[in-house]
């Protein structure tokens, strides 16, 4: 045989391999969910939404962190000014100026002796390439430890699907920063100058412990036990167990560069460090929090998160707020919720298609949302320059969640999510405020699914390929609803 018909023979067998692997992880890694059952712990019946409601001032105090540019000096501020500990979770990192100086904040916090502890989703943590070195950096620091959440796994595709998507970041165990945010010049936009990409609007809430007498209730011990759960999990593992001699070069020299920039940053920008945030001075008071979040398995979860807000729009009496970037109330999800049952006054601010960047999502959102518009819901789509991105519910002017789940069912049963839910009329009528100034850019779906007038928002304008694109989407994602 010749060598030609080797080479043939053998890329035949790479191609049929290549093949049957795809084959393999569809079946394993998509087609699996749609018919293996949802976990059931018992934690419908065994968890009351009374316990939300709180009789008397408790522990933690909570400011809403809405403003893009606050947000980001709000993170630089809790590092800066951590003493002791830093616990950080984040399911994505984009790569630019803002990711920069976080990364080289954290450098330089655990440089005076602060305890680092990273924790990130094993496939979009995004630190490939150039940003590889900044692993072998946190590794070589005696004071930072970084772990990675069900890492890439080829021989396990529905392993592909068991995401982190919590975003939240622990400061001494006496403040919590939780919310909707991953890292990335969009999400802060330091320099609107230098940035010309969709922003994204989003928000985070600052927990703040207080010396109250009783702290035994605070919020923060729960997010560090959850924290810490995912740290020891069995499916979290270390993001690498020894460097080469390259390796230690790289990451000698990636620590130089960053600790370079952030000098530089504090030389050109001095008044981004050197905010004062007075955060008691700006929080509001809270009967309790508490933080929810889903079962931490494989395949499909019990969707503990979404269990309990279908429980408290049941029982609301007399108005639901809710923002989520997307609609997409599948099948699955209607099963823990009868719209029939919520007589309370809903009003519902999402994404248009001319917002919103993310193709798969919206072309479930354009099938599905007529569920809740039929429900007679009001469903208001953001039309202006940005998107929006963040997460959250406000019940009788009084219950509040703010968090990373999103209306979908990735979130409902695929991912890690947390949501932190807030018992207080202070906050929830802030929180309100901001939302009913994203729905004035916003219009109002009537019951054909058009688009009623508005005096204040226009329709954004939809390029034609990314009408036809999503249009097209729609038919084939009709049958995977449950991954979007």
């Amino acid at each position: 045989m010749s060598k030609i018909n080797l080479f043939k023979n053998g890329l035949k067998l790479m191609l049929m391999m290549v093949v049957v692997y795809i084959a393999y992880a569809f079946i394993t890694g998509v087609l699996l969910f749609a018919f293996i059952a949802t976990d059931d712990n018992g934690y419908q019946k065994e968890q009351s939404v009374e316990r939300f409601y709180g009789q008397k001032e408790g522990p933690d105090r909570v400011v809403l962190v809405e403003d893009r540019y606050q947000s980001g000096l709000t993170r630089l501020d809790l590092i800066s000014n951590a003493e002791k500990s830093l616990d950080i979770s984040y399911y994505t990192l984009h790569e630019g100026t803002s990711l920069d100086i976080f990364l080289a904040s954290i450098i330089e916090a655990a440089d005076r002796g602060v305890e680092v502890r990273i924790l990130l989703d094993g496939l979009f943590h995004n630190l490939r390439g150039d940003l590889k070195d900044v692993i072998y950096t946190f590794y070589q620091h005696p004071n930072i430890e970084l772990r990675l959440y069900e890492p890439l796994n080829l021989a396990k595709p529905w392993t592909f699907n068991n995401r982190l998507h919590d975003k939240f970041i622990v400061v001494d165990r006496q403040k919590v920063l939780l919310g909707g945010r991953n890292i990335g010049d969009k999400y802060f936009v330091l320099d609107p100058a230098q940035y010309d990409g969709l922003a994204s609007n989003d928000r985070d809430v600052l927990v703040i412990k207080t010396d109250n007498a009783d702290t035994s209730g605070s919020v923060v011990y729960d997010v560090i036990e959850y924290f810490n759960l995912l740290w020891e999990h069995e499916y979290t593992d270390i993001s690498v167990s020894s460097l080469t001699n390259r390796q230690q070069r790289n990451a000698d020299k990636k620590r130089e560069e960053l600790r370079s920039f952030l000098a530089e940053q504090k030389s050109k920008y001095p008044h981004r460090f050197e905010q004062e945030f007075d955060w008691l001075e700006e929080s509001h008071p809270t009967k309790k929090i508490t933080l929810i979040h889903n079962s931490i398995t494989r395949f499909n979860k019990e969707p503990r998160v979404w269990m309990d807000i279908t429980k408290l729009m049941e029982i609301a009496e007399r108005s639901i707020i809710i923002q989520s970037p997307y609609l997409i109330p599948t099948s699955s999800m209607k099963e823990y919720l009868n719209l029939a049952n919520v007589e309370a006054d809903t009003k519902v601010l999402t994404n248009s298609i001319g917002t919103s960047s993310n193709y798969f999502a919206m072309s479930g959102h354009i099938r599905n949302r007529r569920d809740i518009v039929d429900a007679g819901a009001d469903v208001f789509e953001y039309q202006d320059q940005e998107t929006v991105h963040a997460k959250s519910y406000i019940f009788d002017e009084r219950i509040s969640l703010v968090g990373s789940f999103n209306l979908d069912s990735r979130s409902a049963f695929l991912s890690t999510e947390t949501m932190l839910v807030i018992d207080s009329y202070q906050f929830a009528a802030q929180l309100e405020d901001e939302i009913e100034s994203y729905i004035e850019n916003s219009l109002l779906l009537k019951e054909d699914y058009s688009y009623a007038s508005s005096e204040v928002a226009d329709k954004k304008s939809v390029p034609t390929f990314k009408k036809i694109t999503i249009r097209l989407l729609s038919y084939l994602t009709y049958f995977f609803d449950f991954m979007l």
